[in-house]
């Protein structure tokens, strides 16, 4: 697979916690989206780790099309 699965036509809207640790999906096939659930092994993927460095709400890319991985940038709309 060298093409992610659209996810969600939407971002994901977060509530993260400051000093935690996030592992965004990014093959589109975690049945925990929009974070990792080990559904890329076997695929050019891997998650991708983000670290929340205040507690806020963040907005995980779901098209997986972001150029900012993992975070929204608006590709979706595309």
């Amino acid at each position: 697979m060298s093409e992610p699965i659209r996810a969600s036509d939407t971002p994901y809207a977060i509530a993260v916690e400051s000093g935690k640790s996030y592992f965004w999906c990014a093959c589109g096939k975690s049945s925990s989206q929009p974070f990792c659930d080990g559904s890329h092994k076997g695929t050019d993927f891997t998650p991708v780790k983000y670290e929340a460095t205040e507690s806020k709400k963040a907005f995980f890319c779901g098209c997986k099309a972001t150029k900012s991985q993992p975070m929204c940038d608006g590709s979706h709309k595309d």
